[in-house]
Order: structure tokens, then C-alpha cells, then sequence
């Protein structure tokens, strides 16, 4: 396995993009659009050659360089009680991204074992696909098994009204059907891993991508629980500084969430009551600072705003409570509970 950084990254990306019209001078192309040597852009091909994204053919006076043709694999596994995500991970999917940087691999290792653990933990299904589909630029993995589903799970063991809530209590954190042997931050903290992170369970979607969280639901109904992972191969992003976001100064602990208010609201609902605020505030009280983030958000009303920043806020006063994406009218209601008296 190899370093990488956010440089390099670039470099890599950039070539990748091109080959395919510039088989023959991408070298040259990029040394001139990164102002290096050539020498050096020969290093980032190697480094691409090695990670199976790049091909080349001819010899060194003619050589031209090709996108690593895709490859594809899956395979069903039975959850009879025997089967362990370690060894899923380290006899058939290691295999597909071992030859990337260090911090793709370990964010693959710490994502797959986390979704296969969950759904042999969780799941009460019988089988479990695996499927690895894997480009030049890029590496998407999809989980499935065949058991309750997780938003129904979640219902039930929760007693919501809706599977839809379910999403908005995944999307928190800290969440588990199985206190006793789970902390319940495998998901959320999947979810922030990767270019993007879908689940497809029931009738109901939902995805987390460029760190926006998205429901959706399907007339279509899916059984069990499908998950969606994608990442780019050359990435500098690492599994480190995604704890290290949620992770408060002390160092200690899973202190900190980002919840998407927008997660409340189903079709045309408008986030109006203290009843809505109180289902979006429920269990953030585990948490040291939340972070709502009103992106999507077009209107919130008086008592949404107050129920959440005066009300909740004086019932726990040594937890901080901020927000972000905030448009003017939510921020005029948030203002005005921030300083009533």
C-alpha cells in the first residue's frame, strides 16, 4: 500500500480524467497543467499502474497508457451463525483495494466490516450479497441482505410512528437495537466516510453525499436492507479526521452530531410545531455539541425555533447547541428564541 495526499491526489485525478483522450502525452499534459517535472508525473503513473487504474502498452519510445478495465465480483454468503465480516473483508473484498493508499483501504476496511457486522448482528435474514464493482477512478460496494430491514427494525424497537423517523435517528448517531454489544456508530460514521453512502430499505431511501443527508421514498419496496458505498480511489480524505470531527477538545468520546433538520420534514410539511422540534431533539442529549444545519430548509415556525433553542437549551444548559445553513427567515426565529425573556 501507498501514501497519499491531497496533492497527489490532484496530480492522479487529473490524469485519470485525461488518459482516455491523451493515451500517448498525458505526461506532458500534466507536467505542464501542474508545473512539474516529468519525472514526477511518471512517479503518479507508476503509483497508478500499481493500484490497477492504469495500463500500458507499447514499448518506452511508443507507450500509451489505458483506463485498468473494470472489474466486477460478487458473492452470497449464508447467515447461518458461522459467517464473521473479518473474514468477508480479508478473504474476498481486501483484494479489490489493497493495492490503494493506505487511507482508502482503511476506510474500506472500517466500511464494509461495519455494514456486514450490522447485518449479521442485526439483520435476521438469511443470506448476505456482497457485490464489488471497481473502475479506475473509483470503488462502489453494495451490501444486501434479506432480512426485517433496518428502518422497520428501528420502528419497532423504538415504537415510531413512522419508518421515515428512523432515518432522522440513524442520521444522529448513537443509535442500536443492541445497547449491550453495539455503541451504534458504525453507520454514522460510514455514512461520513465515503463520496457517498445510500441505504434502500422498505419503501423508504436514504443517502448521505457531499455531507448533505437526503429521504426519499419508493413505491418500489425493498426487501431487507440494501447499502450503497462509492469512493474515488485517490482520495486524501481519512477514517482519523472524520472521528476527529465528532470528537470533542477532551479527545475522549463520540461528543459531537450534525443533524439535518431537513430530515424532519416528509413532502410538503412545514417544520412548524413543538411536536416536530421535539421528535427532531430526541436522544441529542447524549451528545456534548450538536450542530443542526437547516440546509433545505425554507421556513421554520415560532414554536419550532423556540422549542429547540430556548425551551431544550434551558433544560440542558451545559450541552452547546449551534447551527449552520440557516436562511433569513429561520434565522429571524432562531434569533428571536435565542433572546426572548
Amino acid at each position: 500500500m501507498v501514501k497519499t495526499n491531497k496533492r497527489g491526489e490532484e496530480v492522479r485525478q487529473f490524469i485519470l480524467d485525461h488518459v482516455e483522450h491523451h493515451p500517448r502525452d498525458v505526461t506532458s499534459i500534466t507536467a505542464r497543467t501542474f508545473n512539474i517535472s516529468r519525472q514526477a508525473v511518471n512517479k503518479h503513473i507508476k503509483k497508478l499502474v500499481d493500484q490497477h487504474a492504469l495500463v500500458t502498452e507499447g514499448s518506452t519510445g511508443n507507450k500509451r497508457y489505458l483506463l485498468h478495465p473494470t472489474e466486477e465480483w460478487d458473492q452470497l454468503y449464508n447467515l447461518d451463525g458461522t459467517l464473521s465480516e473479518d473474514r468477508v473483508w480479508r478473504d474476498d473484498v481486501s483484494k479489490f483495494v489493497i493495492q490503494l493508499p493506505d487511507n482508502v483501504v482503511d476506510i474500506w476496511h472500517y466500511g464494509v466490516t461495519e455494514i456486514v457486522n450490522n447485518a449479521i448482528d442485526h439483520s435476521s435474514g438469511e443470506k448476505l450479497l456482497v457485490q464489488v464493482n471497481k473502475t479506475a477512478t473509483n470503488t462502489e460496494i453494495l451490501i444486501h441482505d434479506d432480512g426485517e430491514g433496518i428502518f422497520k427494525k428501528i420502528q419497532r424497537a423504538l415504537g415510531l410512528s413512522d419508518e421515515r423517523h428512523s432515518v432522522l435517528e440513524l442520521s444522529k448517531g448513537k443509535l442500536t437495537t443492541d445497547p449491550n454489544n453495539h455503541t451504534g456508530e458504525g453507520i454514522f460514521f460510514s455514512s461520513r466516510m465515503f463520496d457517498n453512502f445510500a441505504i434502500l430499505s422498505g419503501n423508504v431511501f436514504f443517502s448521505h453525499q457531499n455531507d448533505n443527508d437526503w429521504i426519499t421514498t419508493h413505491q418500489r419496496f425493498q426487501n431487507g436492507t440494501l447499502v450503497y458505498m462509492k469512493m474515488k480511489s485517490n482520495t486524501a480524505r481519512t477514517s482519523k479526521e472524520i472521528f476527529d470531527n465528532f470528537t470533542s477538545d477532551d479527545g475522549y468520546g463520540f461528543s459531537k452530531t450534525i443533524v439535518s433538520v431537513k430530515l424532519t420534514q416528509y413532502e410538503d410539511d412545514k417544520l412548524m410545531s413543538r411536536s416536530q422540534a421535539k421528535r427532531l431533539l430526541t436522544r441529542v442529549d447524549r451528545f456534548k455539541t450538536v450542530l443542526f444545519d437547516f440546509d433545505g430548509v425554507e421556513t421554520v415556525g415560532q414554536a419550532f425555533a423556540d422549542e429547540i433553542f430556548r425551551v431544550f437549551k434551558n433544560r440542558h444548559p451545559d450541552m452547546e447547541l449551534t447551527y449552520l445553513n440557516a436562511n433569513t427567515q429561520v434565522q429571524r426565529m432562531i434569533t428571536r428564541a435565542l433572546t426572548w425573556e
